[in-house]
Formats: C-alpha cells, sequence, structure tokens
C-alpha cells in the first residue's frame, strides 16, 4: 500500500535501515541527559538550519506534536492578545484552543480561494501576536511566504507564529519573516509520527523569557533552559530525533527539495483537470498548496474512487471538516517516488 494521505504519510524508504542502525548502536536506549544523546540533538538541529535556511541565531526546540506546539505558544508566549487568521479546519481548531486559555484571542475567517489580507484587520493592540496557518492541510491552501513577510513588514512588534505543519521540510520558508514555527514531522519530513520541530526568533526567546511563564513541564522558559545543552524538558522521542538526523544527512537543500515539489504539483494538476466528475477543491492557482492537493465531486464518486484505489493499493486522504465527505486528498511530500506518483495518476486517469 502506497499511502498519499497527508499525514501520517509514507515514510522514506530508508527508514527501516536507520531504525536498524539505531538498535545496534544503542540509540533506542541511551539516557536523554547523556553526552550521545546530545550529540545527536546537535548535530540534527545543525542539519536542519542547514538544510532548511534556518537563522542561525533562531532556537530549535523538539515537542510531542503540532498540537502541543498549540500549548506551548499560547501558555508561554501570549500575555495579551492574539489574532488568528485561518480559512480551514486547522488554523479554526488553533483559535479556538488558544480562546480557551486566553480569552482575549481573536479569529478572522477568510474564503479559501481569498489571498491573505490583514490591512483592513483591527490589530490595534500595540503588543500581542498574529497566528496564520501557512499551510492548511484541511482544504489545500497556502499563505505565501511574501504575504507573511507584508505582515511582518506592517506589524513589526507583534509577534508571528506560523503553523508550517504540512510545508516545512516540503516548502523553502522564510524564517526570518515570523517568530515561531512550527511542524509535525510525519509530512513533509517523511517520519513516524510522534515528534514536532518548532523554531523561535529572538525576540520569541526574549518575550518568553520576559513571560517568564513556568508552571508546566513545557513552559517554554525550561526549554530554553534545557536547549543550552542541546537537552528536552521531558524524555523525548529519541529515535525520531535521530531518523531525522539520518534523513537530513541524505536530503537535499530544502530549495532543491520545493522545486522538484512544484514540479510534481504542475503533473497533479494536468492529472486532475482530466478526471470524470472531479476537480480541484481550490481554483486559485496562487492560494494553492504545494504539497496537498484536494480533489473535490460528489459525495457517492469520491468514496467509490478512494475505495478503488485502496484495492489497487493506493491510499487517498480522507476529506477533512466541511470538505470531508466531497473531498479526497493527495500529499505531494517529498518522501514519495516519481513512480508513485505516476502509478497514481495512471490510476486516477482510468478510473470510473
Amino acid at each position: 500500500m502506497i499511502s498519499f494521505y497527508p499525514g501520517p504519510s509514507k515514510v522514506y524508504e530508508q527508514i527501516p535501515k536507520y531504525v536498524k542502525d539505531a538498535y545496534a548502536d544503542g540509540v533506542m536506549s541511551i539516557n536523554h541527559r547523556s553526552e550521545e544523546f546530545m550529540k545527536i540533538s546537535s548535530s540534527t538541529i545543525s542539519l536542519l538550519k542547514e538544510k532548511l535556511f534556518i537563522p542561525e541565531d533562531y532556537t530549535v526546540f523538539f515537542a510531542s506534536s503540532a498540537t502541543e506546539c498549540w500549548e506551548i505558544i499560547t501558555q508561554s508566549l501570549i500575555d495579551n492578545t492574539s489574532y488568528h487568521f485561518f480559512n480551514g479546519a486547522f488554523g479554526e481548531k488553533w483559535f479556538e484552543y488558544t480562546k480557551k486559555l486566553h480569552k482575549l484571542s481573536i479569529g478572522y475567517r477568510f474564503n479559501i480561494e481569498a489571498e491573505l489580507k490583514i490591512g483592513d484587520m483591527d490589530l490595534s493592540s500595540e503588543k500581542g501576536m498574529i497566528c496564520i496557518t501557512q499551510n492548511e492541510t484541511s482544504n489545500g491552501t497556502r499563505v505565501s511566504t511574501k504575504r507573511i513577510a507584508k505582515v511582518r513588514k506592517q506589524y513589526p512588534n507583534h509577534l508571528i507564529a506560523v503553523d508550517a505543519t504540512s510545508s516545512m521540510g516540503g516548502v523553502e520558508l522564510k524564517f526570518a519573516d515570523a517568530d515561531v514555527w512550527y511542524a509535525s514531522v510525519q509530512k513533509c519530513f517523511g517520519l513516524p509520527a510522534g515528534m514536532a520541530v518548532m523554531i523561535c526568533s529572538p525576540q520569541a526567546i526574549k518575550k518568553a523569557l520576559e513571560i517568564n511563564e513556568r508552571k508546566h513541564y513545557n513552559s517554554l522558559p525550561f526549554m530554553i533552559d534545557k536547549m543550552q545543552d542541546w537537552q528536552t524538558t521531558y524524555t523525548p522521542n529519541v529515535l525520531n530525533i535521530y531518523l531525522l538526523q539520518r534523513v537530513l544527512q541524505k536530503v537535499k537543500p530544502i530549495d532543491e527539495v520545493h522545486k522538484k515539489l512544484k514540479t510534481r504539483l504542475k503533473k497533479h494538476l494536468k492529472t486532475v483537470d482530466k478526471l470524470k466528475g472531479m476537480k480541484l477543491l481550490v481554483k486559485n492557482p496562487r492560494v494553492r498548496s504545494h504539497t496537498v492537493v484536494p480533489v473535490s465531486g460528489e459525495p457517492e464518486l469520491i468514496k467509490r474512487v478512494k475505495q478503488k484505489a485502496k484495492d489497487e493499493g493506493f491510499l487517498l486522504g480522507n476529506g477533512y471538516g466541511s470538505h470531508k465527505e466531497n473531498t479526497f486528498r493527495i500529499a505531494n511530500f517529498p518522501a514519495i517516488k516519481a513512480k508513485e506518483m505516476k502509478a497514481l495518476h495512471e490510476f486516477l486517469t482510468a478510473v470510473d
């Protein structure tokens, strides 16, 4: 079965070998306070910065999931108002979760065919955090790096947090234009689920230390203290950190990976254009995701195609949220091979 599910998705084919290596080298049994772990952690973070073009003065943390990152951001970085811009289910969930802890959180919904525009919104607070879902996994939309840069320019005194769960590791992001970025590893990083990466600017670190919230095991000041020694506040997913290190040693720099995925996306679009009774969910090419491709159609047709695909060895992603019944989603992640994409396209164009 080849998984085109947009997370957890297909892992890199080298993962079984890397797991065997981890077992043989004793990685699965090392103490997370040991020198051996600190070397793996330090190396992995250095590779993340090198391959993804992360500024050297940004700090990288490991967490259990993107959902945990919502909590870390909410409890440790927001002391005033947060402004959430979303057009899909995951951006809305981030907003709803934050509002449970901070009553001053404000949500702004925009249409999936629209580009993010915040110029006419009321962000009058001199302080606060702007929260953007860069790649909305539920509906296959994206906010371009140019748009995020405009937000940074317009609101230089606000912290900016970005959900890049289904794009980090596959899309070239401009990390200097925001203060917090986070992503789970079971999507573009091509790893098993169970870990997330969170990246913070010096401004975010400064803010966390000013608020100095230290009530939880994952309070950011505690994480900052431990990361000075390349450690975590809890017993981390040591195996996944090791696997991430091995994958990063192998993959190309992110600009090359992104170029490859955009080329593949063009092939996806051509294939979907030929399908009977189905079409792309997102019509505006300026806001289409480069890594998640939702295909829409009548619910019965979508259900039938997903089942036939499964019978043929292709696992398509279910629709999500308000698009659950009338879409399936195709992951365009780096770990998926070109020949696997071609096989899926041949299946889709032949299905009736």
